[in-house]
């Protein structure tokens, strides 16, 4: 499965979001791109190329929400994830499929392992070009 990681670049995402993946068994099963991890890039082709986007919202970020315009319009599934005890944006919940709350590195590679493997690959729309 191709997945999108989306966060703000304010959030400490190479040690709370990138290594606790990359050393998760989930790096070997899935086709992850990392946005901030190579050099700039046309991120909408590849949003709208996407499966499912996982998204971490704890911090506000205005890119991030463009990005998640883009997975939005191209029928690609959202899933955010947040730090327990973090305010996130209401408008969130017209755009995810789910709104889940995490406490630590571990236990969000855990519920986004659960949101995976729940997931049903039919649930798709055929994505319209943006």
């Amino acid at each position: 499965m191709k997945i999108f990681i989306s966060h703000s670049t304010d959030y400490d995402f190479k040690d709370k979001i990138y290594k606790p993946i990359k050393d998760s068994k989930l790096w070997s099963l899935h086709n992850f791109f990392l946005p901030h991890h190579q050099e700039q890039i046309n991120t909408k082709k590849i949003i709208c190329d996407s499966d499912i986007v996982i998204a971490e919202v704890s911090l506000p970020s205005t890119g991030q929400g463009v990005e998640l315009g883009w997975a939005d319009c191209a029928k690609v599934p959202i899933f955010c994830f947040y730090e327990k005890d973090k305010n996130v944006s209401s408008s969130l919940k017209f755009l995810a499929r789910e709104i889940i709350e995490y406490e630590n590195s571990d236990d969000l590679v855990n519920k986004i392992t659960q949101v995976l493997n729940n997931f049903n690959f039919t649930e798709k729309e055929e994505n319209v070009k943006i």
